[in-house]
């Protein structure tokens, strides 16, 4: 019998399959961000490519899903459990490690065994959706020269290696989340929604991957100075952002895990303050530097803000909000000229700078400007609130510090082996062919145009 329906008070039951409901929205919300990737890489690409970039968001959602299912969540989330929704136990138990330092745990492998209930289900389709906006970040910063057959090996990887290590370590209750609390430092490492779960840790896989393929055919004259290569669809890349805006909510709202904690309003209204100043930053900001309103500029300030504040949203006022809009709506526009022109890499459509530097930023939001109104902790179970420098708590900033850093070591360094050791192995690469490349890689790779009746237009 389903746990759910173990529970003899009535009120609680009713509360747990509320909120089961409220995570299964969630989910539908997050899953629907992939459409709104999908055209936001889509539109900012170059026409010759547009089935190639949109067929990698597309596939992306069942490859790592799929790794997901098998094992990932199993290496994540075996030891984690949490009432609110009726997940009363965990699936699992400890795989490598113990007590507060387990580095990944064991426990419903493919979704199946006794303890697999209603709540458990719908927890893994919600991580599941989470999994996959990971996965899916590094199809924008490694696109127009990807080759398919190893994009394939790369969801997987993710789904079911990449992102569950983190995730073990932080949301799965592992060593990161736990051992800073016990010398009584802060509450541990602390990301509500994901700043660096999700993003940051997509990040550096989107910045180790560019690097590693190299930059596309004419992006860099031979002097090493960047060429303008436009996207063929501005207002599809529009659009898209407004649809990651909207599934945001699910995002960031729906992770109190409860439609009874009320706090998931403050959640959902510091991600648009944080949304809409950004936007306006990355206006204002991108305006004085080249006298123009990019719009693509303007897509990326309002995600800048969505990513800064996923980690914060639940922990901070609506002034803080605000200002963290304001700070990654410029910081990003800094972070695609400095990649571009001193790290020398291409990004396509600025996911290293949008995940990867305002995830960063976002995780160590939290311990600046959480002003102890809400708890927190690996399970969202601490008696007291998350407090940050602006209550005078430094540890906790020293938390996040800490996991800044384990992401940018390991995941950096697991991402970039990944890649290396792939090109490597793998015959003629990980880059597609240069005359395909040219050609786009629409026909060579997929076997059809984006736009037939245009084809070989830009």
């Amino acid at each position: 019998m389903s746990i759910l329906f173990q529970v003899t008070d009535p009120v609680v039951l009713l509360g747990q399959q509320v909120s089961l409901l409220w995570i299964v929205i969630g989910a539908a919300l997050v899953v629907f961000m992939q459409a709104g990737f999908a055209l936001v890489e889509t539109g900012f690409c170059r026409a010759k490519h547009a089935a190639h970039v949109v067929s990698t968001n597309f596939a992306i959602f069942g490859l790592g899903f799929i790794g997901f299912f098998f094992v990932g969540f199993a290496f994540a989330f075996g030891g984690f459990s949490y009432s609110a929704f009726g997940m009363t136990a965990p699936v699992g138990k400890a795989l490598i490690g113990s007590g507060d330092w387990v580095f990944l745990w064991q426990g419903g492998w493919a979704i199946s065994g006794k303890a697999i209930t209603p709540a458990v289900l719908g927890f893994f389709l919600y991580m599941a959706a989470f999994m996959d906006t990971t996965a899916t970040i590094p199809t924008g910063s490694m696109a127009e020269r990807w080759k398919w057959k190893s994009f394939v090996l790369w969801g997987i990887f993710c789904g079911a290696i990449y992102y569950p290590l983190f995730a073990a370590w932080t949301w799965g209750g592992g060593w990161l989340a736990r051992t800073w609390s016990t010398m009584s430092l802060g509450a541990g490492y602390v990301d509500f929604a994901g700043s660096g779960v999700v993003h940051s840790v997509g990040g550096v896989a989107a910045l180790t991957g560019a690097y590693v393929l190299g930059p596309r055919i004419g992006k860099f004259d031979r002097d090493g100075r960047p060429r303008a290569i436009p996207g063929h669809h501005i207002p599809m890349a529009m659009l898209g952002t407004f649809i990651l805006l909207f599934g945001w909510f699910g995002f960031n709202a729906a992770s109190t895990f409860a439609a009874t904690d009320v706090q998931f309003a403050t959640a959902a209204t510091n991600t648009a303050i944080a949304a809409a100043f950004g936007g306006v930053a990355g206006m204002m900001w991108i305006t004085r530097r080249t006298g123009k309103p990019d719009p693509g500029m303007m897509a990326n300030g309002m995600l800048a803000g969505l990513v800064a504040i996923t980690a914060p949203c639940a922990f901070i006022a609506p002034w803080a909000a605000a200002v963290i809009g304001v700070i990654a709506g410029v910081l990003v526009i800094e972070s695609v000229f400095f990649v571009e022109r001193r790290l020398k890499i291409d990004d396509p459509v600025g996911a290293i700078s949008v995940h990867g530097a305002c995830g960063i930023f976002g995780v160590l939001s939290v311990g600046i400007f959480s002003n102890g109104s809400y708890g927190g902790g690996w399970n969202g179970s601490t008696s007291t609130g998350i407090e940050g420098i602006i209550k005078g708590n430094w540890g906790q900033l020293g938390a996040q510090a800490l996991g800044v850093l384990v992401i940018l070591v390991v995941n950096g360094g697991l991402s970039f082996a990944f890649f290396t050791i792939q090109k490597r192995l793998t015959k003629g690469g990980i880059r597609s062919a240069p005359d395909d490349e040219i050609q786009g890689l629409d026909i060579p790779e997929m076997g059809v145009h984006a736009y037939p009746e245009f084809a070989g237009a830009h």
